[in-house]
């Protein structure tokens, strides 16, 4: 990657949210908050899903994946970020840059496949509840887990592999809090239809793929609910999708969005970007806890039993 003038460029500047420095400390104090709570909640429920042995389905079993790539998504951009919030000098290396960039399309790109995954397991459940032990064995549910890793891996390696091509000019200058690969676009002086053909076509297939799986399975799911003759019956079964959904848009609305406007230089760039890469990783422990009455209940016997141990460890003392 090299200058207009062909100096080699060794690192970029990140301008963040905003240039005040008194806005940079609320940010700061705000975005860390967010960042301890996500690390909280996401450990939180990959713990209580490994200790409660009555949480070991296939659903809880994706729920945990997702939780390890909300923690991942997060802390590939939140620390550098609030480095940034307090530093005079907002850079990041061309390296670092780099790899940012891929971790963070690879790491959406698995929770894209992950979320698709969730939901096939929600469709088998519901509509084929008889099936579901057989269907869902092991062996179907870890390959699903590498299928995601690996195409979103994938899929970030040829995007980013491309970029390297790039020809940049001008100041290296990000009006941005994360370096993602739409942003290396515009600084770019050289042709970058084909880098943006291939990312736009990676972003439809993958998102077009992953979201007919979603909208079938729902599709089969609101139809087998509606058979069902009892109300509570419809309820429990509507109360296990309802935390899916809502993650689903949350996550694809922002982060699809973001891939197929790379040029947009607006402040909707940020707000996308800060959706699906902060809010979303923060969001989806609360809603899967508050929405989920199993989880709810495996939570308090944690947190019981916590306050047992740590009373009897002050008792010992004592």
């Amino acid at each position: 990657m090299v200058l207009g003038n062909h100096s080699t460029i060794t690192e970029f500047i990140l301008l963040g949210l905003s240039a005040d420095p008194h806005i940079q400390v609320m940010f700061f104090v705000l975005f860390l908050w967010i960042y301890l709570l996500t690390l909280i909640g996401n450990l939180m429920m990959m713990t209580v899903i490994r200790m409660e042995s009555h949480l070991h389905s296939p659903m809880y079993f994706f729920l945990s994946h997702l939780s390890f790539l909300d923690l991942c998504l997060t802390s590939v951009t939140v620390p550098k970020m609030l480095e940034n919030l307090l530093s005079q000098k907002k850079s990041i290396s061309v390296e670092g840059c780099l790899a940012q960039a891929f971790f963070v399309f690879s790491i959406a790109g698995t929770e894209a496949f992950m979320l698709s995954a969730m939901a096939y397991d929600r469709y088998t459940a519901i509509c084929q509840p008889l099936l579901y032990g057989q269907l869902m064995n092991k062996q179907l549910c870890g390959g699903l887990i590498w299928l995601s890793w690996g195409l979103g891996f994938l899929d970030a390696l040829i995007n980013t592999l491309m970029t390297l091509n790039l020809d940049l000019c001008g100041a290296h200058v990000m009006p941005h809090f994360s370096c993602e690969l739409p942003s290396l676009f515009s600084l770019s002086c050289s042709d970058i239809s084909i880098n943006f053909s291939v990312l736009g076509f990676s972003t439809i297939v993958h998102a077009s793929g992953t979201l007919l799986l979603v909208f079938f399975s729902y599709a089969r799911i609101v139809s087998t609910i509606l058979n069902i003759s009892s109300t509570a019956g419809r309820s429990k079964a509507f109360s296990t999708c309802s935390s899916h959904l809502t993650t689903v848009s949350f996550f694809y609305g922002s982060a699809i969005l973001r891939y197929l406007m790379p040029t947009l230089s607006s402040p909707l760039e940020l707000i996308f970007s800060l959706q699906y890469s902060v809010v979303t990783p923060l969001v989806n422990p609360l809603v899967y806890s508050l929405k989920n009455k199993e989880v709810k209940e495996a939570l308090k016997r944690m947190w019981q039993k916590g306050l047992q141990h740590f009373r009897q460890q002050r008792t010992g003392r004592g």
